[in-house]
């Protein structure tokens, strides 16, 4: 691997030259492979893995199965992650009681997906993503995790000024240089230079900027990015304290995981940075920034919902409609339609909506419950991967790997004759799939369009690292 001269320097002198000698051959190596199981579906990892030691779920691969050809996958029965960018839990287990959290720079939404596993019932997230392309992203990460507790957005960091001291979380994985990514990530090398740093560091703090007055006094920023130098890292977290009066706050680590402190000599405030040759992750840094209190934050939050226009939406109650035998519990939504579109909303996620009005450009809240198909509801495909779904409002019908991969292929499938006709549940080892209409020759494939394999060929090898 051939590295920029201009990064050569500064990493040696940021790191000194026996440390460089040992993160250089660790740039040589295969990235290490990890995922999270979704516990929120009864999902854990099989054992004998080796567990992320700052996860409380979090294990190791020893190598990088063809996810892909995994129905589970498609199914949100796990996530795959970079291992280092766990850490986030570590940080959010030091902001306490939070009900209201944004993920800011949220696609692909391995981070909102951690986020969302650690809140209580009751809260809310917002997952947002600025670019359009990269927002469709995160929508299917999102639905696929299957939390009704979700609000995702496609909106720039200045809108959210709009919603003053609203979020008691924020998180912002800032959009960088990409240092982290050398190893696995060529564009990333190829498009490195010292103007780009620069870059990213200015835009960085114009992001901060931008969202901090959506945090409520006293709450917290997680600052981070995935990449190595002292400009977008260290240097930025000194500028956010200086001209937010933003405090950085200590993050509990042990001393066996070895991640790597403040490198920036003058001044010492707490941050994380994990480096791939001492941690077995890529390269990422964390700083947790608290929001100073002071008496009129409440006040100030409240004042913010009460000028807020509110969305131009109908919520209608489920109790005259056929939709509602879909749900556990269905006294516990209501319904808005937008779109040819039917959502089921909790309390929280109605707040959000509401206080959002109609200056956020909102792509899906809570369950996309139905699609209007003129005087009939046809069950939205995040229905079969929520966990508010009631399965026993359908038919089922558990497939093996062939069939379950010839559904996400989206082509016509055959039931067995005993099936009844109309929407039918497709399971993979008991765990939910998406739907079909069966008409008793054949049944119409429902699988989203956008989200279906293109590759015909399917590995022989199965994916046993999931305990179901």
């Amino acid at each position: 691997m051939k590295l920029p001269e201009a990064f050569v320097a500064e990493m040696t002198q940021l790191i000194g030259e026996e440390d460089y000698l040992h993160f250089v051959s660790s740039l040589e190596k295969v990235p290490q492979v990890a995922f999270r199981p979704n516990v929120l579906k009864n999902i854990h990892a099989a054992t004998g893995l080796k567990a992320v030691p700052w996860s409380s779920v979090g294990c190791y691969l020893t190598s990088r199965p063809a996810f892909t050809f995994d129905p589970l996958f498609h199914a949100g029965a796990y996530y795959v992650q970079e291992p280092s960018s766990m850490f986030v839990e570590q940080a959010f287990k030091v902001c306490g009681e939070a009900h209201r959290v944004l993920d800011l720079c949220a696609s692909p939404g391995g981070k909102s997906t951690l986020l969302r596993s650690l809140l209580p019932s009751g809260s809310v997230l917002v997952c947002n993503e600025p670019q359009k392309v990269r927002a469709q992203v995160l929508l299917e990460n999102m639905l696929k995790w299957g939390h009704p507790e979700v609000v995702v957005t496609n909106n720039y960091p200045s809108d959210f000024g709009l919603v003053k001291g609203f979020f008691d979380v924020i998180a912002v994985d800032a959009p960088c240089s990409g240092e982290g990514m050398f190893r696995k990530d060529n564009p990333a090398l190829d498009e490195w230079n010292l103007q780009n740093v620069t870059t990213c560091a200015q835009r960085q703090q114009d992001i901060v900027k931008e969202v901090w007055p959506a945090l409520r006094e006293g709450g917290y920023l997680i600052y981070s990015t995935c990449t190595y130098n002292l400009e977008e890292d260290e240097r930025n977290v000194k500028y956010f304290c200086e001209t937010l009066g933003a405090e950085s706050v200590q993050i509990p680590v042990m001393e066996d995981w070895q991640v790597t402190g403040n490198l920036l000599s003058e001044h010492d405030f707490p941050v994380y940075r994990f480096m791939p040759h001492r941690t077995k992750g890529e390269g990422f840094f964390l700083a947790l920034l608290r929001k100073n209190k002071s008496e009129d934050g409440r006040a100030l939050q409240e004042k913010s919902m009460k000028n807020s226009k509110k969305a131009d939406v109908k919520f209608l109650s489920f109790s005259q409609s056929c939709l509602k035998d879909w749900l556990h519990h269905p006294a516990n939504f209501v319904m808005m339609e937008k779109d040819n579109m039917v959502f089921a909303l909790e309390k929280s996620v109605v707040e959000v909506v509401n206080l959002m009005g109609n200056h956020f450009h909102i792509l899906s809240a809570g369950i996309p419950l139905a699609v209007c198909k003129g005087n009939k509801f046809q069950p939205h495909q995040a229905l079969a991967l929520t966990t508010a779904l009631r399965r026993e409002a359908f038919a089922e019908v558990d497939v093996d790997r062939n069939v379950a991969l010839q559904y996400f292929r989206r082509m016509s499938l055959t039931l067995p004759v005993n099936i009844p006709r109309g929407y039918v549940l497709l399971t993979f080892l008991g765990v939910p799939l998406g739907f079909v209409n069966n008409l008793g020759t054949h049944a119409n494939n429902l699988y989203p369009q956008n989200w279906k394999i293109r590759s015909g060929y399917t590995p022989d090898d199965e994916f046993c690292f999931l305990d179901i």
